[in-house]
């Protein structure tokens, strides 16, 4: 169906509601990082901007395909940079693909918090023990681990060119910012950390096979 055809007979686009339900619902897992720190701030803009690039495409204007019929002057069909990625390959299973992948990024953000809440944010300075239990026994960065998914599972289920372009960027910054609260770690808890990150891998769990 040419995305002329598609605009004109679908009540898709143009839902400013769905635009504000979808960047509230999806912005609101920032609460489970720390604001009182500066290095977060690059990373978690960034991702408050792809969820907002992702709502306003999905449920506002599609300005990808808009951009690809003007640079082309084609007829976009769906599934390129508008309407769901996947759809020609594998029909809405690929929606369901993405919705699962964003559960369980926001499952990983929300464990992470809850365990290193407990144990490391919520003691004064000094107090805090180095956590290396329950979901952080598995990588060293679960909630940034949970932030890439939801993002990707976007990306799987609705990608445009902002998106596109971003997601990268977006991957770029939480290796940085791992890097720098592993090297905070090392200077507060020495050995113990080094031998924590030699057994834990960073963003991905390792398959573990028993002999």
């Amino acid at each position: 169906m040419a995305l002329e055809e598609f605009l004109t007979e679908s009540l898709y686009f143009g839902n400013w509601m769905g635009v504000i339900t979808w960047v509230v619902l999806f912005a609101s897992f920032i609460v489970f990082l720390p604001f009182n720190k500066k290095s977060t701030i690059k990373p978690t803009s960034t991702f408050v901007a792809f969820i907002v690039a992702s709502a306003f495409e999905m449920f506002g204007i599609p300005l990808s395909a808009y951009f690809l019929t003007w640079a082309f002057g084609i007829n976009v069909p769906r599934g390129l940079l508008w309407g769901h990625t996947l759809e020609n390959y594998i029909g809405y299973w690929g929606m369901y693909i993405g919705v699962a992948i964003n559960i369980i990024g926001g499952l990983l953000i929300i464990g992470g918090w809850r365990v290193i809440y407990r144990e490391y944010w919520s003691k004064d300075e000094g107090e805090g023990k180095l956590v290396t239990d329950g979901i952080y026994s598995y990588m060293r960065h679960p909630q940034y681990t949970g932030f890439l998914l939801m993002t990707f599972g976007l990306l799987v289920h609705w990608a445009t060119l902002p998106l596109l372009i971003m997601w990268p960027l977006l991957v770029r910054q939480y290796i940085g910012l791992a890097k720098m609260e592993e090297e905070e770690m090392i200077e507060k808890f020495g050995k113990e950390y080094e031998d924590y990150m030699e057994k834990t891998p960073r963003f991905l769990p390792r398959l573990r096979i028993n002999d």
